[in-house]
């Protein structure tokens, strides 16, 4: 099948898991959290930013294949945080009028998801 061949099956395998974690942290988000906010979009989306800046510093320095990163990083990370999904939510919840829900979904997703990418980043290599 060849390299390429072999990227795409990890691809396929780590977006598989990705998107399987995303939808459960949205159960959880839709059983447990208030409706006011998009919680599930937003927690998969900080949560994602944390563990990407970890295995960011954490593969920085280590000797892991080019095949490990891709399924760590575009498989599994980039299936599981969503910026379409905040995008939907966001252009939704202005659509309702709400507009402060908006703004505030905005801020947290962006302002928290660079901070907690900092976080696990600069956290893996103290704590190295």
């Amino acid at each position: 099948m060849g390299n390429f061949g072999n990227q795409l099956i990890l691809l396929a395998a780590g977006g598989s898991l990705g998107t399987i974690l995303r939808y459960l942290i949205y159960q959880f988000a839709d059983k447990y959290l208030n409706q006011h906010l998009p919680w599930g979009t937003l927690l998969v989306n900080l949560f994602g930013s944390f563990i990407i800046g970890f295995v960011w510093g954490l593969l920085e320095k280590t000797a892991v294949s080019p095949a490990v990163r891709l399924l760590l990083i575009i498989g599994i990370l980039g299936s599981f945080t969503t910026f379409s999904s905040f995008v939907y939510d966001s252009f939704y919840l202005l659509n309702q009028g709400q507009f402060k829900m908006m703004l505030v979904n905005i801020l947290l997703n962006n302002v928290l998801g660079l901070l907690l990418c900092g976080l696990g980043y600069y956290g893996i290599k103290i704590i190295r």
